[in-house]
């Protein structure tokens, strides 16, 4: 019985050893290869001092050693815990301090920037490779070669002790406070993610599945160990594909993808500049999107543009991976329309709740309150941060009779007209007061997205004393030179109040993008 996640590798490679589980840029590793070297990896690892609970860091970019290092270090009972490569080195040193990383997988050509981030006083102590390159580092780190690795017993190794609650990985997300906060994942939370995807998606052995999102991003859990699990097929999607969203839309029709899960920002740019309708992707059955509001005039042009798919908008903070879904319906693609669609229901086995601004419960339709979240799906809170955990994770205010840890997400919701699906208003920390009016940001963006010429739009809040706040539009029109402030701010007062109106506008080539594909805000406001 499969309960940590290296058993959805061992329990797969023993069904379908032949089978692809991997496959980049046209090379492929078979389920017995993946899972002979991911034991290898675990007793390098185990060598070099991991022992359980040991977090072990992640260095690499996109490719096959993203998920050997994963599942190597689970094997070796440790906690994985992934860098993103394209973080300053200040930022990685102060997670490995954080969480106390003493052992680290890293590649050659991330080794140049390895020596910037062991300057900044970090615990590690040893690297072990994960290619045959170049392994020089400063001395005091030792180096396990890559053909020392290969040279290990491939045999399954003996079971170490971990259990279900224990952690498998921390995710560092941006802290409000300017230092990232690491989420704690147990084995547990994150089954009931990957069971409920394996059975409502119904994911087989002859899936094709991309993995697009980076390993530090809880998108990720879905591309590898649900379709690890069903013993499917995990086509590595390399990072400079997305600059090139045509190459992307080539990838998914050549490596005949069945699914696919991205942010809408990139499903956006595959709608603009992809040439959709010059591929074949009748094998892409479905569709998933998360971790941002989807325009809906780019899902409209995607879902005709694959019109035999069917569509999800999955919802849910790191913190809960995805606790809400919603199946894309016709009816929800009327040409008039400028609000996304819903963020929907439950997911199997999680329960979602809002809460009113008095505390009271929401069970009626057009009344906001704040997402709760409760269920195994709820993260053990933030490493090392017992302050940060205690807002966030709290007890349950509806559960009178014993403590239940219920999660605040701090988005703001209300139900539909048939009080089924839940709305997604926006966050909380995105609602903010100008003339004494309290407004969302992401109601701005909407109707910035319903004028045909803009192709991307994001408001940021300008402090000011007299007004509370000024608002400032950034956006990307379709055709350079095509818009004017003036046309622009025409068409939102046509349909916002006056005081939503941006004050200003400025026009540019591209938003700046996080390393997630997110909509990079911190960046626009310094932009102001």
């Amino acid at each position: 019985m499969a309960y940590l996640l290296h058993h959805l590798l061992i329990e797969s490679a023993q069904r379908y050893p032949d089978n692809e589980a991997l496959r980049f840029k046209g090379e492929s590793l078979t389920y017995a290869e993946l899972d002979r070297l991911t034991n290898q990896v675990a007793r390098a690892l185990q060598a070099a001092g991991v022992q359980r609970g040991d977090r072990v860091g992640i260095y690499v970019q996109k490719s096959f050693a993203s998920v050997i290092s994963i599942f190597g270090i689970l094997k070796a009972g440790g906690i994985y815990v992934p860098l993103d490569p394209k973080s300053p080195a200040k930022r990685l040193a102060y997670i490995t301090r954080n969480c106390d990383v003493r052992v680290l997988l890293t590649a050659s050509n991330k080794l140049s920037q390895m020596e910037g981030i062991l300057a900044l006083d970090t615990p590690i102590e040893h690297v072990v490779m994960t290619d045959d390159g170049d392994a020089a580092l400063p001395a005091g780190v030792q180096v396990t070669p890559w053909q020392e690795v290969r040279a290990l017993d491939g045999a399954p190794l003996p079971d170490d002790g971990t259990i279900e609650t224990d952690l498998a990985y921390i995710l560092y997300t941006s802290g409000s406070t300017g230092d990232p906060k690491g989420v704690m994942i147990s084995h547990r939370t994150i089954f009931t993610f990957i069971n409920w995807c394996y059975e409502t998606f119904g994911i087989t052995p002859d899936d094709r599945v991309t993995s697009h999102a980076p390993i530090h991003f809880d998108l990720s859990t879905f591309d590898i160990f649900v379709t690890i699990k069903a013993g499917a097929t995990v086509v590595l999607v390399p990072e400079r594909a997305s600059i090139f969203p045509v190459n992307l839309v080539r990838l998914l029709q050549d490596e005949q993808v069945t699914v696919t899960y991205m942010v809408p920002s990139i499903l956006s740019m595959m709608v603009n500049y992809g040439k959709l309708a010059k591929h074949d992707l009748s094998r892409l059955r479905i569709v998933l999107f998360a971790g941002e509001v989807f325009p809906i005039k780019y899902l409209r042009g995607l879902v005709a543009a694959i019109p035999h798919a069917d569509f999800y908008n999955l919802y849910g903070p790191t913190e809960t991976n995805v606790c809400t879904y919603y199946k894309v319906q016709p009816g929800d693609l009327d040409p008039q329309r400028t609000q996304p669609v819903p963020i929907g229901k439950a997911c199997e086995n999680i329960d979602v709740f809002a809460l009113d601004e008095h505390g009271q419960r929401i069970t009626a339709p057009g009344v906001e309150g704040e997402l709760w979240v409760r269920g195994s799906c709820v993260a053990q809170g933030y490493w090392g941060d017992p302050e940060k955990t205690a807002r966030g994770f709290v007890r349950n205010p509806l559960q009178p009779h014993y403590h239940e840890t219920a999660y605040r997400t701090g988005d703001i919701v209300m139900l539909d007209e048939d009080g089924v699906n839940w709305i997604f208003i926006g966050r909380r920390d995105h609602m903010i007061k100008s003339r004494g009016y309290r407004i969302e940001l992401g109601e701005i963006e909407a109707a910035l997205y319903g004028f045909e010429g803009v192709k991307e739009a994001a408001v940021v809040a300008i402090p000011d004393d007299l007004l509370g706040n000024r608002l400032k539009a950034f956006v990307v029109p379709l055709e350079k030179n095509g818009l004017s402030v003036k046309e622009l701010q025409s068409y939102c007062s046509q349909k916002l109040p006056l005081y939503m109106v941006p004050e200003s506008i400025q026009f540019l080539d591209a938003l700046p993008k996080t390393s997630t594909g997110k909509v990079n805000r911190t960046e626009l406001a310094r932009r102001q």
